[in-house]
C-alpha cells in the first residue's frame, strides 16, 4: 500500500466493539444471488448486499461507521469506485477498518492494492471561504467490472473546546436513501452514549397506499440504541412528487432553552467595548451624517462593503462571535463576526436590531425539524425601523438604497438570539414599489420597425442588473437582449435565425440613470428590425410582443403532491405600445382580451387600448411575496394563475390583408369562419 499522509488523518485499524463488526464468513453469506438481487440486476442497476450504518455519539465526540457490499456491474460505478475523495473536517481522523472484493467466490484483501493521499480541500476555497478540511484521496488498484466490493470504515471526531456547542448538543439528519439502489440488508443504528436524551421524529413517511404517517416524536435514553432495519429493500418514494423520509435526531431542548443558551455569548461581544472606544474614525463618519435614514444606510454599507467576509462552515457551529473590535481591526469576520460588529454600530446610532439564526437552503423543514441551534448555518440582522421589519446580511456586497430600497431576503423561519427566544416565521410582503417597469414601443412602417425598451429596475433586481452591466461587455449585454425580444416578437416560429443581429439591426443598449440613493437602475435598448411581423403558414401576419418573463413556468410545473410552494416573485409593471401603417382587426379575441385576476396570493391586470393602427396594453402583477402555498390551495391558485398565459402577458395584433379581393377574403372569413 502506498500512502502520502501529512497528519495522522487516517489509520487503518481493526473496528471498535460497538460496531458489531462481522466476520468474513458472515458476510460472505450475504453475498448471494436471490430473486430479489436478480431482479434487481436484470434490470441493468447495481445492488447493495448490505449496508450498515452505525453512529455512536457521545459529549466527547462522534463516530459513523459504515459497512457495504455492492456490485461494479456498470462502468460508472466501477470507475467512482476505484478513485474516490473523503472530505475531513479539522478534528475528523478516517479509520479504514477493510477494503476488499468478492470475486469468483472469494474474498480477496485490496488493502496492499490501494494508493492513500491526504490532500487539502481547495474546493471553495475563494472568495473568503475558507477550509479547515482535508481529503483523503484513495485508488484501488484492479477493481474489475462484476466484482463485489466491500468496505467498512469509520468517520471518528473528537470534540475539542472550540466544539462546545456539541458537546452539549447533538444532531443527526438521517435521510432515507436513494431510489436508485435495492439492499439485501439495510440496518442503521444509533448508539446515544451521551449523558441527556436523545428526541428523534420520522418525517414523511406513508403507508402502502402511500398515505403519510403522521410525525411522533419518541424518546431515545442514553446508553439505549435506534434500529432500523430493513430486508430485500427498495425506498419507495415517488421521487417526482413525495418528499423523501428523514429521520431528525437531537439532544432534547426546547427553542426558549436554546435561545437562552446561546444569547450570553453575543452579549458579551456586544457589550465588550463601546463603538467609539475601539472605532473612533467610524463613529465621527456616524455622528456627521444629521439624516437618520442616511446615516442607517451608510452604517449598513460600511459593514457590507468594507469588512471582508470570510467563511467557514465548521465555525460557524461554534456560535462564539468573533470580538466585535478584532473584526473592525482586521476589516474581516465570518457571518456570525460581521453581524455582530453591525449590530453594535447599530446600537450606536440608536436603531433597534437584532441578531437571528437562519438556514435559507433548508428553510422549508424547519416546521418539521426538532429544536437545534445545529440546524441554522447562517446569521443576519433583524432591523426595526420606522415601523417596519427588515433582514439585512452583514456579508451582501453591492447592495445600495436606505433600507426600504435594499435587497429583500425571502425565507420564512428564524430564531432571534435573546432570552427565552423561540421560533419565528416572517411576515408576508408586498414591494412598495414595482421591481421593474418597463415600457416597449414597437412602430413599424412598411418593412422595417423601430422598437425601443426603457427599463426600470428597483431592489434586488437593480443591484443584479447593475452587477451585470459592471461586469458583462457591452457586446454580450445587447445579445442577450436580442435573444430575449427574439422570442418575445414570436420570431422563432416563422423565421430560422441563429444571428440575432440580423434581426435586430444596430442595436444598443445604454444605462440612462442609475439612482444609488432609490436604488433605481435605468436602462434603455434601441434597434432597427427588418421583417417585423411574424407571419403564419398561411401568409397571415401579426405585431405581438408576449414578454415571458412574465410566465412563472415553476407555478404551472409544480407537482409535489406533500410540500408546499414558496410563492416569492417581485411585483412588475409593463406597458406594451404596438403600431403599424397597416390595418389591424380591432375585434379579434386576443387582441381585445383583458385580465383582472384577485386573490390571495396576487392581483393581475391587463388593460388594452386599441385603435385602427395598433393598441397598447398596461400589465400589472402585484404578488404577496414570502407565503408558503398549501397543498388544498395550490389548485385554486395554479387555475388564478392559468388565466396570466392565456394571452393576457402580452399584446398581439392581426394585420388586414392590403388589396381588394383579399380584404373581401378577410370579411368573410370573420363572417363566415374558415
Amino acid at each position: 500500500m502506498e500512502t502520502n499522509t501529512k497528519t495522522e488523518k487516517y489509520r487503518i485499524q481493526q473496528p471498535e466493539a460497538w460496531a458489531e463488526s462481522l466476520s468474513d464468513e458472515q458476510m460472505v453469506s450475504l453475498i448471494k444471488e436471490t430473486e430479489f438481487s436478480r431482479k434487481q440486476q436484470d434490470e441493468g442497476k447495481d445492488f447493495c448486499y448490505f449496508l450498515y450504518k452505525k453512529l455512536h455519539t457521545a459529549n466527547s465526540g462522534e463516530s459513523e461507521y459504515s459497512c457495504m457490499a455492492y456490485t461494479l456491474n456498470e462502468p460508472s460505478n466501477l470507475e467512482a469506485a476505484s478513485v474516490s475523495d473523503i472530505v475531513l473536517q479539522e478534528h475528523t481522523t478516517y479509520l479504514i477498518h477493510r477494503i476488499s472484493v468478492f470475486r469468483e467466490g472469494k474474498l480477496i484483501d485490496k488493502i496492499p492494492n490501494v494508493n492513500i493521499k491526504v490532500l487539502d480541500d481547495e474546493d471553495g476555497s475563494g472568495g473568503g471561504v475558507l477550509n479547515s478540511t482535508q481529503k483523503i484521496n484513495i485508488t484501488i488498484k484492479d477493481l474489475r467490472l462484476y466484482d463485489v466490493l466491500i468496505l467498512e470504515d469509520t468517520r471518528e471526531t473528537i470534540y475539542t473546546e472550540k466544539d462546545f456547542l456539541l458537546k452539549d448538543y447533538m444532531r443527526y439528519l438521517w435521510l432515507s436513501p436513494d431510489t436508485y439502489w435495492a439492499y439485501g440488508v439495510y440496518d442503521f443504528k444509533i448508539i446515544n452514549a451521551r449523558r441527556d436524551s436523545i428526541i428523534y421524529r420520522k418525517n414523511f413517511f406513508r403507508q402502502e397506499n402511500r398515505d403519510l404517517i403522521p410525525a411522533v416524536t419518541e424518546t431515545l435514553a442514553s446508553s439505549a440504541t435506534f434500529v432500523w432495519h430493513e430486508e430485500d429493500y427498495i425506498n419507495p418514494t415517488d421521487a417526482n412528487r413525495e418528499i423523501f423520509p428523514f429521520i431528525d435526531f437531537v439532544t432534547e431542548r426546547s427553542w426558549e432553552q436554546l435561545s437562552s443558551h446561546i444569547y450570553p455569548y453575543y452579549e458579551s461581544a456586544y457589550n465588550k467595548q463601546k463603538l467609539n472606544d475601539f472605532a473612533p474614525e467610524l463613529t465621527k463618519e456616524l455622528d456627521a451624517i444629521s439624516d437618520k435614514d442616511e446615516q442607517l444606510r451608510y452604517a449598513i454599507e460600511y459593514v457590507q462593503n468594507h469588512v471582508y467576509y470570510l467563511f467557514n462552515a465548521y465555525e460557524m457551529h461554534g456560535h462564539k462571535p468573533q470580538d466585535p473590535a478584532l473584526t473592525y481591526a482586521n476589516k474581516q469576520g465570518d457571518c456570525k463576526a460581521k453581524t455582530t460588529l453591525l449590530k453594535v454600530v447599530l446600537d450606536y446610532i440608536g436603531v433597534e436590531s437584532s441578531v437571528v439564526l437562519v438556514n435559507f437552503k433548508t428553510d422549508f423543514y424547519f416546521k418539521y425539524y426538532l429544536p437545534s441551534l445545529l440546524a441554522f448555518n447562517h446569521v443576519i440582522v433583524k432591523i426595526n425601523y420606522k415601523g417596519e421589519t427588515y433582514f439585512v446580511d452583514a456579508t451582501s456586497r453591492d447592495d445600495f438604497g436606505r433600507i426600504e430600497n435594499r435587497d429583500f431576503l425571502s425565507f420564512c423561519h428564524y430564531l432571534e438570539i435573546a432570552p427565552n427566544a423561540t421560533l419565528q416565521k416572517c411576515e408576508q410582503h408586498k414591494y412598495p414599489q414595482y421591481a421593474i417597469e418597463e415600457k416597449v414601443d414597437f412602430n413599424t412602417t412598411g418593412n422595417s420597425g423601430v422598437l425601443q425598451l426603457t427599463t426600470k429596475y428597483r431592489y434586488s433586481r437593480a443591484n443584479n442588473m447593475r452587477r451585470y452591466f459592471k461586469r458583462t461587455s457591452k457586446r454580450e449585454i445587447v445579445d442577450s437582449w436580442n435573444k430575449s425580444l427574439f422570442y418575445s416578437l414570436n420570431y422563432q416560429n416563422d423565421r430560422d435565425e441563429n444571428d440575432f443581429r440580423k434581426v435586430f439591426k444596430d442595436a444598443q443598449i445604454n444605462i440612462i440613470s442609475d439612482d444609488k440613493d432609490k436604488n433605481e437602475f435605468t436602462v434603455e435598448y434601441k434597434a432597427t428590425v427588418e421583417r417585423p411581423y411574424y407571419t403564419n403558414k398561411a401568409g397571415k401576419q401579426f405585431l405581438m410582443y408576449f414578454d415571458r418573463n412574465l410566465i412563472k413556468g415553476a407555478i404551472l410545473d409544480y407537482i409535489v403532491a406533500d410540500g408546499t410552494f414558496w410563492f416569492n416573485y417581485d411585483s412588475e409593471k409593463y406597458e406594451v405600445n404596438l403600431y403599424t401603417d397597416q390595418r389591424i382587426d380591432t375585434s379579434e379575441k386576443y387582441t381585445v382580451q383583458e385580465a383582472d385576476i384577485h386573490n390571495k396570493f396576487f392581483d393581475y391586470k391587463s388593460k388594452k387600448k386599441i385603435a385602427k393602427n395598433g393598441g397598447t396594453v398596461n400589465i400589472e402583477f402585484n404578488p404577496v411575496s414570502n407565503q408558503e402555498i398549501k397543498p388544498e390551495d395550490y389548485e385554486e391558485f395554479r387555475k388564478a394563475y392559468q388565466k396570466v398565459t392565456d394571452s393576457n402577458y402580452g399584446l398581439g395584433v392581426d394585420i388586414i390583408p392590403n388589396g381588394i379581393g383579399e380584404r373581401l377574403k378577410f370579411g368573410l372569413k370573420k363572417i363566415f369562419g374558415n
